[in-house]
C-alpha cells in the first residue's frame, strides 16, 4: 500500500514538472506571494517553428489519452474496491482518483487558458486595428 502511493507521488511529480512540459508544452503550479495568498499558475509554451517541430502532434495524442485515461482508470478501481468490500484498498485508490484528478484539470486548465489568451489577444488586435482604420478614414489629408 505504501509502495503503489509513493509511486502514484512519483507519478505525480513526473507528469507535472517534466512529460506536460517536454510532450506538450504545458505546466502548472501554485504560487504563494508575501501576503500570503494562494495564486495558481497555469501556462502554455508559445508556439514557434522550432517548438512546433519537437511536439509532434502524436506525442501530444499520447499524453492526452494518457491523462484522461488514468483518472478513469482509478474510478474504475474505486467502485470495484467499494462494491467487493475491500474498504483497506480504498484510502490507495481514492489518492490516485485525486492526484491523477488533479494533473487532467491542471492541464486542462493550462490548454483553456491558452486558447483564452489566444481569443484576447486577437480581438484585442482586431479591435484596435479596426479603430485606427476608422479613426484613419475620418482625418483628412
Amino acid at each position: 500500500m505504501v509502495t503503489i502511493i509513493l509511486l502514484l507521488s512519483c507519478d505525480f511529480w513526473a507528469v507535472k514538472n517534466v512529460t506536460g512540459r517536454l510532450m506538450v508544452g504545458l505546466r502548472w503550479w501554485n504560487h504563494i506571494d508575501e501576503d500570503g495568498k494562494s495564486h495558481w499558475v497555469f501556462e502554455s509554451r508559445k508556439a514557434s517553428s522550432q517548438e512546433s517541430k519537437t511536439v509532434s502532434e502524436a506525442e501530444s495524442r499520447i499524453f492526452w489519452l494518457g491523462l484522461i485515461a488514468c483518472p478513469v482508470l482509478w474510478v474504475v478501481f474505486a467502485f470495484s474496491a467499494l462494491f467487493s468490500f475491500r474498504v483497506k484498498w480504498l484510502a490507495v485508490v481514492i489518492m490516485g482518483v485525486v492526484l491523477q484528478g488533479a494533473n487532467l484539470y491542471g492541464y486542462i486548465r493550462c490548454k483553456v487558458g491558452s486558447r483564452k489568451n489566444l481569443t484576447s489577444m486577437a480581438t484585442s488586435y482586431l479591435g484596435k486595428q479596426f479603430l485606427r482604420q476608422t479613426t484613419g478614414d475620418d482625418q483628412p489629408s
